[in-house]
């Protein structure tokens, strides 16, 4: 499979969390103020949405080395939900609360899925589908 054939996994991906970092800046540059959240809900949404689309741009690829992706995005997951999780127990000790609270969780929640499906892509569209073919 030729890079023609990919839809632009890692480019979206770097997008997507990069609007998810510009958020969290945004959010940390206010508090503990009160916080507007407008600009950071945005960035959020344009994030989910670019992950979304990631997510039906690659599942439309055929003739891809699913084994490998869910091999490697299963296993970083896990240890993507649980760097999620020690960076809201960092909220929560600092008191962050609201809306804030809230959209920095989401904001979480696309960091730990998007990382572990760019980490399973990489592997995967370097796999020798022809190779798992003939086995």
């Amino acid at each position: 499979m030729n890079e023609r054939e990919l839809p632009p996994v890692t480019q979206l991906g770097m997008a997507s969390l990069a609007l998810i970092v510009a958020g969290g800046i945004y959010l940390s540059a206010h508090l503990p103020r009160h916080v507007p959240l407008g600009p950071a809900v945005a960035l959020l949404a344009a994030s989910v949405l670019l992950l979304l689309l990631n997510i039906v741009l690659l599942s439309r690829v055929r003739d891809f080395a699913w084994d490998w992706f869910f091999a490697v995005a299963k296993w970083s997951l896990l240890a993507y939900i649980v760097i999620a999780g020690m960076i809201e127990y960092a909220f929560l000790k600092d008191h962050v609360s609201g809306g804030s609270l809230v959209v920095l969780t989401l904001s979480l929640a696309v960091f730990a899925v998007h990382v572990p499906m760019l980490m399973g892509f990489t592997v995967a569209r370097y796999a020798d589908t022809e190779a798992r073919v003939a086995a």
